[in-house]
């Protein structure tokens, strides 16, 4: 079994793709970890922006977190309807680019892959956070954690989706379950005592109150709690992941998805109200609301611990949402040629590998750049979501105002207010969060658009030159004048002339002299090139020698193959390049390169008559 094999798994044959089709239950870990988890930061970030009301601060978590529901509520009516529509995936780059234009289309795509890139980063960071907290001894160790934590999940995502799927079942819902038991608990104790229940383990006492309530504060707290929001697009990206009928499975697990993360926020909501538990600012004495919130309903047991643990798993593992749907968005951008062509390709195990591996830097790179500690990507968060969940309900405005018919009125109406609900959040969240980093998103978004945009005018270009070849052109057929640069009369030269001469009886040796002398090789020319060709009665291969007194030996072979162009400029000129081949890997590095350089300066500075021909020579075991 070779690495490859052990780490990725065996190549799977394109007719093995059905077997690595998901259901509702695989599908959950796989495409909802994001939004399942952000019930862990999603209302302490709310809370946290209350801490100066005091005790009084979390009277309006109730109405916020009600707000987040409602809005949640009205994207996934959109999102389920999108899905229908659209089973071939793509999600809000596909409808709005369908319905509103390629500018909106990748308007949307830039917007979602940002959030892709930070969902990594930071739900990878949130979670080693909360790792290091617990032990503080690992607190040199950050970055080495996140990165390890980063390409555990790349190398688990490019073994396939079912791979993935079965791999984040058990953290997934043993985080739901936790999450359930202890709101559940948590619900029957404050019902049971008429809404004032006692703590097992009293949570810290609110700080007095330093500020009174305002709408800015409000707005501020409903954006920093729509964070509790990001991911839920991803089941309509990646609807082709599953079993058919594909537009039910995946509707099915969407719903799944939406119903467990509202019982979670308004739970949290309901239960951090009953138990007067509020946001710690960071510092030696921060807990987590669902710290403070597990202790006072269960007491810090197994229960407490087991919970913390598996928020901390699944805040660690929520990047494989991202990790799912990045490489199937850019696929389909690259179906339309605004991405690189190699990110439509599947790779040995299905997956798009090359989407994988390119969300991995980005990620790596954030995590170097920011040490591992990214809380100050989080207000990025929720731009571009919100700014993609508007773009894909205005899309489905329009498509159902060209499709028409009476479910068309009632779809229209629902992503009707959809589109204006998520459009005004984009303006609360953009101005309430600008100076804390969301300008970066304002910044970032047209520079992605306008290098989308030059790969498709690339791609336009070479459509351009390469189509309507015409008919197979007969005239003026000659054999190339071939050159098979060489540094002396060895086995390897030898093979390349034979080569050369089966193209043309026009063959020009290059030798370059760099002080050393050539009268061996002339001398061994003479005697076992020309002299054997002549007896032979095929032409004479000509031996040309190209002095160089600073012992520079690509740019004269380079200068001479040029101006040979310019002589013939009726004929194509052969280059033959002869190159030794090891067997293995390791003893590549012990020959020189000059061979790949040449081809290179070739490909860089010559021009259609300029053909380049490998004749590699393999060394023996």
């Amino acid at each position: 079994m070779s690495i490859l094999d052990f780490l990725l798994g065996r190549p799977l044959k394109t007719t093995e793709e059905k077997k690595e089709k998901l259901g509702p239950a695989a599908g959950i870990p796989v495409f909802g970890l994001d939004a399942l988890s952000s019930a862990s930061y999603g209302p302490e970030a709310a809370l946290t922006l209350f801490i100066p009301l005091g005790a009084a601060g979390i009277v309006y978590i109730l109405p916020v977190t009600f707000a987040i529901i409602v809005l949640l509520s009205i994207v996934y009516f959109s999102y389920r309807q999108t899905i229908e529509a659209y089973p071939g995936g793509g999600g809000s780059y596909t409808v709005a680019r369908h319905n509103l234009g390629a500018f909106a289309g990748l308007l949307a795509a830039a917007a979602l892959m940002i959030d892709y890139t930070l969902t990594v980063a930071v739900g990878i960071s949130a979670g080693v956070g909360a790792l290091v907290s617990a032990a503080p001894s690992l607190n040199g160790y950050t970055l080495p954690l996140c990165l390890a934590i980063l390409v555990a999940i790349s190398l688990v995502n490019l073994r396939g989706v079912r791979a993935a799927g079965l791999f984040f079942l058990a953290p997934t819902y043993l985080f739901v379950g936790c999450m359930f038991s202890m709101l559940g608990i948590g619900v029957i104790k404050t019902l049971m005592t008429g809404g004032h229940p006692a703590s097992v383990v009293a949570p810290p006492l609110l700080r007095p109150a330093t500020a009174a309530v305002s709408v800015w504060l409000l707005l501020k707290a409903f954006s920093s709690g729509c964070t509790a929001m990001t991911g839920v697009e991803a089941v309509s990206n990646g609807v082709r992941a599953f079993q058919k009928p594909v537009v039910k499975r995946a509707q099915k697990t969407l719903a799944a998805i939406i119903m467990m993360l509202i019982l979670m926020l308004a739970g949290i909501a309901f239960l951090t109200h009953a138990y007067h538990v509020g946001a710690t600012l960071p510092g030696s004495g921060y807990q987590s609301v669902l710290s403070q919130l597990t202790g006072a309903v269960a007491g810090k047991g197994i229960f407490y611990y087991l919970t913390m643990a598996s928020i901390l798993l699944v805040l660690s593992l929520s990047a494989n949402t991202a990790f799912s749907d990045f490489p199937r968005l850019c696929h389909i951008i690259a179906e339309d040629c605004f991405l690189p062509i190699p990110f439509a390709s599947q790779g040995r195990r299905l997956v798009y590998s090359e989407g994988i591996a390119v969300l991995t830097v980005l990620s790596a790179f954030l995590l170097i750049l920011f040490d591992g500690i990214t809380d100050r990507l989080i207000p990025l968060f929720a731009v571009g979501a919100f700014l993609a969940f508007t773009l894909s309900q205005s899309g489905m405005v329009a498509h159902w105002i060209r499709t028409g018919g009476r479910k068309a009125r009632r779809s229209l109406m629902v992503n009707g207010v959809g589109a204006l609900a998520t459009g005004a959040t984009v303006v609360v969240v953009t101005i309430s969060k600008f100076t804390e980093g969301a300008w970066v998103t304002t910044l970032l978004i047209p520079a992605i658009i306008m290098g989308m945009l030059a790969v498709k005018r690339h791609y336009q270009r070479v459509g351009r030159e390469t189509a309507e070849p015409g008919e197979l052109d007969f005239a003026g057929l000659r054999p190339p004048v071939v050159v098979a640069p060489i540094a002396g009369w060895d086995e390897i030269a030898k093979r390349a002339v034979q080569f050369a001469l089966n193209l043309s009886p026009d063959v020009q040796a290059v030798h370059v002299d760099t002080g050393g002398g050539s009268k061996k090789l002339q001398s061994e020319w003479e005697s076992l090139v020309e002299e054997p060709a002549r007896k032979a009665g095929v032409p004479v291969p000509k031996l040309v020698t190209l002095k160089s007194p600073y012992r520079f030996v690509l740019n004269p072979i380079l200068d001479f193959i040029l101006n040979l162009e310019r002589t013939y400029p009726d004929r194509q000129i052969a280059v033959i390049v002869p190159e030794l081949v090891e067997r293995h890997w390791y003893l590549h590095f012990l020959h020189n390169q000059r061979g790949q350089w040449l081809k290179a300066l070739l490909l860089l500075k010559g021009s259609r008559r300029i053909v380049i021909i490998d004749v590699p020579w393999y060394l023996s075991e």
